[in-house]
């Protein structure tokens, strides 16, 4: 074998500018210490001359934080592999320059690789390697169970993670196979991201949850199973049901339970909104209470005040014409006692809650804001629990708990079992 030799003398000065002594670094305690006190006191030496001749700033000491930054940012940006590099990894097993290992498919063809890229990138191929036998003074590996053509994108893959898209498309369940066999997590998350864009449809959705089960694949296991829950009708009379049925019913159980618990939690969370809704309703028409009592508006004004026809078409509250409705059935109703009429007992229901989220009852023109302040004094505990869930409940609704006084928060922070449902309700929604 021939053998090229290396000058290295070509890379030294010249005669004249050679140096004299070989430059060798002992990095020592000792010779640390002491180059460390040397460069302390050039620094100290170049600080004087920088204050006598306003000399630029001395870069900092070795070992600051500033070095250790600027070197670890040149090593991320270093790690970045340029399009050149991939182009020669291609190219290298494209024309199979100086490759050692033959692989073979199912047909009888054989792709030539080199056995160090194998090795280095697959940790289940280093052990086939070690473990195959020379044969002629050359080794040999055998991949079966999937087409040639897609154990040369796999293997190619492997030098460059590049593929051609109709090649990745039509093998994509073949490399996700072969991506978990010979554990390549690059080439799993590529298959995956390819399912899920081009491939996954109701037809085969459980076919491929159960593959992705096989290849150890959770979030191809998770993307299937969303699909199944938002489609589930039509999907549990495709034939992959049916078979999965039959051949795989633990796999069923547990699917028919996702899709029970995220029924459940559709319906939860829709129960929520519609209590948001009435929460905001009632802030909207404790709004229109309050303006009504202190400004008076359409056709009914206070009584200190005269009412302007001009505040109709300036309202600005939803709930106003409800409520001005409600308090002139109020005012003119013969019953208007709590229990008698539906409309009074929610005018009563609106007055108490508002004086639950009143903060200044003595200047208050909402009428009986003050009797029910001083009711809630002789009110058991369980009845003011009520009363102060409900007032939280409907200043969250619009971001304004912060008005709420500290012993009405500690009073909503003893909720009993299922207190979500305890709250005092109005007949109907505002």
């Amino acid at each position: 074998m021939e053998c090229i030799e290396f000058d290295s003398s070509d890379f030294f000065l010249d005669d004249d500018d050679a140096i004299d002594s070989p430059l060798e670094l002992h990095l020592e305690s000792n010779s640390l210490a002491g180059t460390k006190t040397v460069l302390e006191s050039d620094h100290r030496r170049c600080a004087q001359l920088r204050c006598s001749n306003n000399a630029p700033d001395p870069p900092p000491l070795p070992g600051t934080s500033y070095g250790s930054r600027r070197s670890s940012r040149n090593a991320k940006a270093g790690s970045r592999v340029r399009e050149e590099a991939l182009d020669s990894w291609d190219m290298l097993f494209l024309e199979g320059y100086q490759a050692d290992l033959p692989v073979s498919a199912d047909d009888g063809s054989e792709i030539l690789s080199h056995s160090c890229v194998l090795g280095v990138k697959s940790p289940v191929l280093r052990a086939m390697l070690e473990e195959a036998e020379l044969n002629n003074g050359s080794r040999c590996i055998r991949i079966s169970g999937v087409p040639s053509e897609a154990v040369q994108v796999f293997i190619r893959f492997l030098y460059s993670s590049r593929f051609e898209r109709e090649q990745m498309k039509k093998h994509v369940l073949h490399l996700l196979v072969l991506s978990h066999v010979f554990s390549v997590p690059s080439l799993k998350t590529v298959c995956i991201d390819q399912l899920q864009n081009d491939f996954l449809a109701p037809d085969n959705v459980v076919d491929m949850l159960q593959l992705a089960g096989l290849c150890d694949a959770p979030r191809l296991s998770l993307i299937c199973t969303r699909m199944i829950i938002g489609d589930f009708k039509t999907i549990s009379l495709t034939d992959g049901w049916k078979v999965m049925r039959r051949v795989n019913p633990s796999l069923e159980q547990e699917l028919l339970e996702s899709v029970v618990e995220a029924d459940t939690k559709r319906q939860q969370r829709d129960k929520r909104m519609e209590e948001m809704k009435v929460y905001l309703q009632l802030y909207e028409a404790m709004e229109a209470l309050v303006h009504i009592c202190r400004d008076g508006c359409r056709t009914i004004g206070p009584r200190d005040q005269a009412l302007k026809g001009s505040r109709a078409a300036a309202c600005k509250f939803p709930a106003c014409k409800g409520i001005e409705l409600l308090v002139r059935h109020f005012s003119a109703c013969r019953v208007r006692v709590p229990g008698g009429c539906a409309n009074c007992k929610r005018m009563w229901q609106l007055l108490e809650l508002h004086s639950r989220m009143c903060l200044t009852p003595d200047t208050c023109k909402v009428p009986l804001c003050r009797h029910f302040k001083l009711k809630m004094q002789h009110m058991g505990r369980k009845d003011e629990t009520k009363w102060n869930l409900l007032a939280c409940k409907v200043l969250e609704s619009r971001g304004a708990l912060s008005f709420i006084s500290d012993e009405r928060r500690k009073f909503s922070t003893l909720k009993p079992p299922g207190s979500r449902d305890v709250a005092p309700r109005l007949v109907r929604p505002i």
